[in-house]
């Protein structure tokens, strides 16, 4: 769709199975809907999802509070995740989300309402368990330009300092000395591309966990 006005028949007509009275650009409103006595619908129209959008549907629920947003169904590579993100911004805003398939017809991706999101007990353990694990405020400046460090990272930086300064080692003795319980399937595992195992059960730094070494650096204190 081309157009914001290629929106507006499928809205219409979904609104009107619903036995409304549908009308555009009434005011300020791209559509405003009436059945009887109830409170009329609000609906406004755009090709794609922005910030002003949602500006406009909170302004829109000083006049009702059966306020929906209607765009086309955001179709490629990220569309899914785009869409699941506004919808979660929609129910959280208490408007409704519309989309427009290019066929025409018009689905209904959440209504108009109070929404209380529930908690995840498991993100939340999540998250606690890895600012626990996260030595130091390594994020603090510089994240975008180096990356983010990560407990996990920082686990993999102490077995790659240990390595560098005694070379090839056994990986229950890295655990021990360096700290880290998992250093053998950190090692294994080799998410990075730093360790190299030379025999069974011993690991050595490879040129490219020097490297790593070296750029995350500003990250931590290896004397730690």
């Amino acid at each position: 769709m081309e157009r914001e006005d290629q929106l507006y028949p499928p809205i219409k007509a979904l609104l009107e199975r619903q036995g409304y009275t549908v009308k555009g650009e009434v005011g300020a409103a791209d559509v405003v809907a009436r059945r009887g006595d109830d409170a009329p619908v609000v609906v406004e129209l755009k090709l794609r999802f922005s910030l002003s959008l949602f500006h406009q549907a909170i302004t829109r629920l000083a006049v009702t509070d059966l306020v929906y947003i209607a765009v086309p169904k955001p179709k490629g590579k990220q569309a899914r995740r785009m869409l699941k993100d506004n919808l979660a911004m929609s129910r959280r805003l208490g408007i409704g989300l519309i989309t427009v398939l290019p066929d025409g017809r018009a689905e209904v991706q959440c209504d108009p309402g109070p929404y209380a999101p529930r908690k995840s007990k498991k993100k939340t353990t999540r998250l606690l368990r890895e600012f626990d694990r996260l030595q130091g405020d390594p994020n603090a400046g510089g994240a975008t330009r180096h990356g983010i460090v990560t407990a996990y990272r920082q686990d993999a930086l102490r077995c790659a300092a240990h390595l560098a300064q005694n070379g090839a080692t056994k990986g229950s003795d890295v655990a021990a000395q360096a700290g880290v319980a998992k250093a053998t399937q950190l090692m294994a595992a080799n998410h990075y591309g730093w360790f190299e195992r030379v025999r069974t059960g011993i690991y050595q730094l490879t040129e490219t966990g020097a490297a790593g070494l070296k750029h995350w650096a500003y990250s931590w204190d290896l004397e730690d």
